[in-house]
């Protein structure tokens, strides 16, 4: 018994080991690539910024109805904020009462997040059948992605939307319950729009969880965001029924989406996601049905939820960007099994002896 409990042990800390790795190079691609945009970006031209912003501080009246029901991530982001404020009280107490500790706590929460999304889509490249080296890359390729670096370096809320949509990829991937509730309970929380993808979770995510508990659990996560919007909507003064017209609003971003999406400039929207990281999937086009065929219908699917997120927002290349799972799971199949890229895991020839 005791060497069997040694080697699970090991292999418990050998998987730790990787899964720290991984993270942390997640965390530098997205740390560094993020700074300048952090540092440097234009606020004057931003609402959505602002808005988040001001609910970090706890200020809702006045943020657009579409946001400030997304309260998780202001919350977090202003509770890092007071440590961070007292350091730049010591080092630049210029700076102390302006809003830069407070974007500095969105561009750190909104990285470690983000590098979470990515651990998990390395994660799920793994059970699709992907090489480690495969799936290191494609979580690489997604998280150098241009809306990576607007999402992790300004105080936005798209990082744990991300979170959410991986959570659900590997949660029925895996089969676990625990990704599966997680990405129930902050889903509501993270953007209303969860609603489209939570039938997508209670069909294809019945092996991790049986749909009535996921039923249950959706009612108690339900029940947490109502009464936030509740409190909100006492604190702003506003009408209950105001977010339920707000919402039926966004059905007039159809005509709009589908035309910019048939577009050359929408187009150009969308290979902007990925960028030339989609070449790879047209190279290994003819031989799809090693590297698309293992996703399966729940690729597919949740593709098609994303879609219809990007034509209700008409913001095409914000809202694509939550197709990154699967285009994690094809990119890193596509390294795994076309022979056009088996040179990336040949073993080196040894060096000759003296």
């Amino acid at each position: 018994m005791q060497p069997v409990a040694a080697k699970l042990i090991s292999g418990v800390v050998t998987g730790w080991r990787q899964l720290l790795l991984v993270y942390v190079l997640a965390l530098g691609v997205l740390a560094g690539s993020a700074y300048t945009m952090y540092v440097h970006y234009d606020f004057s031209h931003s609402l959505d910024t602002r808005s988040y912003l001001s609910m970090a501080r706890g200020e809702f009246r006045g943020v657009s109805i579409t946001r400030r029901y997304r309260v998780l991530v202001p919350a977090v982001a202003g509770a890092v904020a007071w440590p961070v404020e007292q350091v730049y009280a010591r080092i630049w107490p210029q700076r102390a009462t302006t809003d830069w500790p407070l974007r500095l706590a969105f561009y750190l929460v909104n990285t470690l997040v983000l590098a979470g999304a990515g651990l998990l889509m390395f994660r799920g490249c793994l059970l699709y059948g992907a090489s480690p080296g495969a799936a290191v890359l494609a979580m690489l390729a997604v998280l150098t992605s241009r809306w990576a670096v607007y999402t992790a370096g300004l105080p936005l809320v798209d990082s744990l939307y991300l979170l959410v949509f991986a959570l659900a990829f590997y949660g029925v991937r895996s089969g676990s319950w625990v990704a599966v509730a997680a990405c129930i309970l902050l889903g509501p929380h993270a953007k209303e729009s969860f609603v489209f993808l939570a039938p997508w979770l209670l069909w294809f995510g019945r092996r991790a969880m049986p749909w009535p508990r996921q039923l249950a659990l959706l009612a108690l996560s339900g029940a947490l965001a109502y009464a936030v919007r509740h409190w909100i909507d006492a604190q702003v003064g506003a009408p209950p029924q105001a977010s339920l017209h707000n919402a039926l609003d966004h059905v007039h971003n159809l005509t709009y989406s589908l035309r910019r999406l048939l577009s050359v400039k929408g187009a150009g929207e969308i290979f902007s996601i990925f960028g030339f990281f989609w070449l790879a999937l047209l190279a290994g086009w003819r031989s799809h049905r090693l590297w698309a065929r293992p996703l399966g219908g729940s690729a597919v699917a949740l593709l098609a939820v994303v879609l219809v997120h990007m034509l209700l927002s008409g913001d095409l290349g914000r809202m694509g960007y939550l197709a990154a799972p699967v285009f994690a799971g094809a990119f890193s199949l596509l390294l795994t099994r076309l022979p056009l890229f088996q040179w990336l895991w040949s073993t080196p020839p040894s060096p000759p002896t003296a």
